[in-house]
């Protein structure tokens, strides 16, 4: 009531959704690589970690806000 008294107006965010959210996409891209390659050792991941930037473009990272609504066209 205070806050409508104030005429304060509420923002409601929609659920949680994986989906929606490009660093899951990204995430999901950089699991799957590790998996490929079979990393299971702290220094196997460390290492994949760093080799997986070249795995990702400027035009797929584009497309990952593009899927998520976060940008037009």
């Amino acid at each position: 009531e205070a806050l409508r008294a104030h005429r304060c107006w509420f923002l409601y965010l929609p659920p949680y959704s994986p989906d929606l959210n490009p660093i899951e996409m990204a995430f999901a891209k950089l699991k799957a690589h590790l998996r490929r390659i079979g990393a299971r050792t702290f220094t196997d991941v460390f290492k994949a970690i760093g080799e997986v930037c070249d795995l990702f473009d400027p035009g797929e990272c584009w497309n990952y806000f593009k899927a998520a609504k976060y940008v037009a066209g």
